[in-house]
């Protein structure tokens, strides 16, 4: 049975190459192991133990098998702050990937970057009832500077809408000063007193939040489903994970927002995630804070307003999608490091391959191909190859004497194991071939769970019984906060989105979970 993901790091210290970690938030520095034991070709120490990356399955203990692997994979420190976490530079790498990524494509669609202060003055976080009932039990304040009690509380900001639109009342005055469109790379602090996990559910997180305005509700919705859109390329295109795009029901919508349009992902072990949302918030921000403008006829209008954005909990949605019982398996594009050299290194023909090494770093240079030749002294090839599988390396290409006789490098892809040999001259052609066909091995494989996951039902029992067998159900609904509530009370399943494209109802066909008329179909399952 799949068990929850633990948000505490594991029992026991594990090693894992050059790496020692320890298992408790408290713990030394990982990269301290003077004598790292010896390893022999298959896995096996030199005194005979097991030296396998992960020593938990992903089917039988998926909480251990996902708190081992983002330490031994060297992507999470566990901080003196519970609920916070530290990203290593394994994982931070893969943020910077998908920041460059989207920002190109909403700099290209005219949104400018900015930013603003991360400590919002009490007075203005309540100036929209729906958005602070909503985020209300989620902040975290600031009483105090120094020794010195303030006259007004501060937010440390849990999203950024009331302290830009302040600012935007100011700067909004005519039509032409319309639409404005920014957006800001930065930290919020959400006091969640749930079950954090890393990556899933943090106290702080990283994320982009896009904020702006338009003269018309037309433009503001077009503008909701083209940025959803683009978070569509992030996870297709970089994660390698197909995404389902509608509308969130009333009860899941963004506070304060009129509705909110969403990505969610499918996982392997039969949970649903949330990962990103577009919502239009209407003109109930502009009433609350003044943003008004006067039109083309001279008359005064409130703006049309939009928010949007994605976090580091994507990378946890890649995580669970693509790894497996040996480590972390990252799509190209998203990973540190694509291509890892390993020497097979003799007393006889060390020069030869030393030189067939550097020529084959040059070539994949030439290419584009980021890599890194792993000559570490003191450790065998096998301890290497380990390491570098936990790690996720998308190819590992080794090269040893008898690979230089015969010109050629042996490559290994992360995702299935396939071992191939590849001339040497052929490397700078060969691998980013083989580099682009594992992206789209993997997003293929994802998209076959995706479509094999989907159980249409009628009825609240072939709900459960779908979700039982870690499937997800379309029904259809009658979209009531009530019957929402009692069906995810009584089973646990949330509802997730509404499909943009709805299939005809039948005639009078009722909700699957009460008697009342359905009014579209929507997606329900297990979710984080």
């Amino acid at each position: 049975m799949t068990k929850g993901i633990s948000s505490k790091p594991t029992g026991s210290a594990v090693s894992n190459g050059n790496v020692n970690v320890q298992s408790k938030a408290s713990s030394k520095p990982t990269s301290q192991v003077p004598n790292p034991p010896k390893v022999i070709a298959g896995g096996a120490s030199s005194s005979g133990k097991d030296i396998k990356g992960l020593t938990a399955t992903k089917d039988e203990d998926f909480s251990e098998w996902f708190t081992q692997l983002i330490q031994k994979a060297e992507l999470i420190e566990y901080s003196p702050v519970s609920g916070c976490y530290i990203l290593r530079p394994n994982s931070y790498a893969i943020w910077e990937k998908v920041q460059a990524f989207f920002d190109g494509l909403i700099k290209d669609d005219g949104v400018k970057n900015c930013y603003f202060p991360m400590l919002i003055p009490e007075s203005l976080l309540t100036k929209e009832k729906n958005h602070v009932e909503g985020f209300a039990p989620e902040v975290a304040w600031v009483d105090y500077g120094g020794d010195t009690k303030l006259g007004e509380r501060l937010a440390i900001r849990p999203t950024s809408e009331t302290i830009m639109y302040d600012a935007y009342a100011k700067w909004i005055r005519s039509h032409k000063d319309l639409p404005l469109r920014l957006n800001q790379w930065c930290s919020v602090v959400r006091w969640e007193f749930k079950h954090c996990t890393p990556f899933l559910r943090s106290r702080e997180f990283l994320w982009q939040e896009g904020h702006t305005v338009f003269a018309t509700k037309d433009e503001a919705v077009t503008e909701a489903r083209r940025i959803l859109g683009f978070y569509e390329r992030v996870f297709r295109e970089m994660y390698a994970v197909p995404v389902l795009l509608g509308t969130k029901s009333e009860g899941e919508k963004f506070a304060g927002a009129d509705f909110t349009l969403s990505c969610e992902a499918f996982l392997p072990n039969g949970k649903a995630i949330q990962g990103s949302t577009s919502h239009y918030l209407g003109q109930n921000f502009a009433k609350a804070f003044g943003i008004e403008f006067v039109d083309e006829k001279q008359q005064k209008q409130f703006g049309h307003q939009n928010s949007w954005g994605i976090t580091t909990r994507s990378i946890g949605v890649c995580i669970l999608m693509h790894s497996d019982d040996k480590g972390l398996v990252l799509p190209p594009k998203v990973a540190p490091t694509p291509v890892v050299i390993v020497p097979l290194l003799f007393d006889k023909g060390s020069a030869e391959v030393k030189n067939a090494v550097e020529g084959a770093r040059l070539r994949l240079k030439s290419a584009g191909v980021v890599c890194h030749v792993d000559d570490r002294e003191g450790y065998t090839p096998g301890w290497k190859y380990n390491e570098w599988e936990v790690k996720g390396v998308p190819i590992r290409i080794e090269i040893g004497p008898k690979d230089v006789e015969k010109n050629q490098a042996m490559v290994v892809r992360r995702d299935t194991g396939l071992k191939v040999a590849v001339a040497l001259a052929s490397l700078g052609v060969e691998i980013p071939r083989m580099l682009e066909l594992m992206q789209s091995d993997m997003l293929a494989k994802a998209s076959q769970l995706l479509e094999s996951s989907i159980v249409r039902a009628e009825s609240a029992a072939e709900v459960e019984k779908a979700c039982g067998n870690k499937k997800m159900a379309l029904v259809p609904w009658c979209g009531g906060k009530e019957c929402e509530e009692k069906f995810k009370e009584k089973s646990g399943i949330k509802s997730l989105n509404a499909p943009f494209d709805q299939s005809p109802l039948k005639k009078g066909q009722k909700c699957f979970a009460c008697s009342s008329v359905a009014i579209r179909y929507h997606y329900f399952g297990k979710s984080y």
